[in-house]
């Protein structure tokens, strides 16, 4: 029977690059997220590529809409085998003495908890599969701190935080734990959202760099990952432009 990938945040970004490049590798994908006019375009795109694709309206926020996800996994045509958390994302670069309490809730909620629904839901599937996967997208700002990333960084540490506990928890079950950390990555709406729908300032973050990453490089991480031999784990695979030698170190152009 086909594998079934499930992965979250799939309307636009890395998550819609992903589920094109698991489609491409032969699974089935379950393309989550709360836009569903936008996974229905993914959905149609993949399976003009020849691909096969089903797509779940899901809130990775709401404990119901998670439990609608697991749901559809359950009726899905094979196997759930692959789980990618990605739904993700940050708001705002203010210092802590005056970041947003609401905003350090969203990033929080979505980052982490998110993480945390989606796995707990998918988590008996993935084991009864005998041979299970979970990717979660974190990225370099889960182990380095910068300023104004307060919230963001504290989130995506929490995260990272998940990913290893959740690793030593599963030891000597079938299911093994990857985690992923990008570092600059462009993508058309990751910096929209952090600043508010400002393209000035989402733009900026890359003036000068020739060759960030793109959310098809960090797919194509997610997919060489997921089809290693079950018995490799890669516990953490970093992730960084050439132009990016650390968090704080980037070439740009004149």
């Amino acid at each position: 029977m086909t594998s079934v990938a499930v992965v979250t945040g799939a309307s636009s970004g890395i998550g819609a690059a992903t589920a094109r490049r698991l489609a491409a590798e032969g699974f089935h994908v379950l393309a989550a997220a709360r836009r569903t006019d936008r996974l229905a375009a993914l959905v149609a795109d993949i399976e003009a590529a020849g691909g096969t694709a089903t797509a779940v309206a899901c809130d990775v926020t709401s404990d119901e809409s998670v439990a609608g996800l697991a749901e559809a996994a359950a009726a899905a045509p094979g196997p759930v085998t692959l789980l990618v958390n990605n739904a993700g994302g940050a708001r705002g670069l203010d210092p802590v003495e005056s970041g947003s309490v609401g905003d350090w809730q969203w990033m929080y909620d979505v980052n982490v908890l998110g993480t945390l629904r989606v796995t707990q839901a998918l988590l008996p599937a993935l084991e009864a599969s005998g041979a299970g996967t979970i990717v979660i997208v974190s990225s370099t700002a889960g182990f380095t701190v910068y300023e104004g990333g307060g919230g963001y960084t504290a989130a995506k540490h929490a995260q990272t935080a998940v990913a290893g506990t959740l690793r030593l928890e599963l030891c000597g079950r079938p299911v093994r734990v990857i985690e992923i950390d990008p570092g600059m990555v462009k993508t058309d709406e990751f910096g929209l959202v952090r600043f508010g729908g400002d393209r000035e300032k989402a733009e900026a973050v890359y003036a000068g760099v020739a060759e960030p990453l793109v959310a098809d490089d960090v797919a194509d991480c997610v997919a060489w990952c997921a089809t290693r031999p079950q018995h490799v784990n890669v516990d953490r695979l970093v992730v960084r432009p050439l132009a990016q030698a650390a968090q704080h170190k980037v070439h740009r152009a004149g």
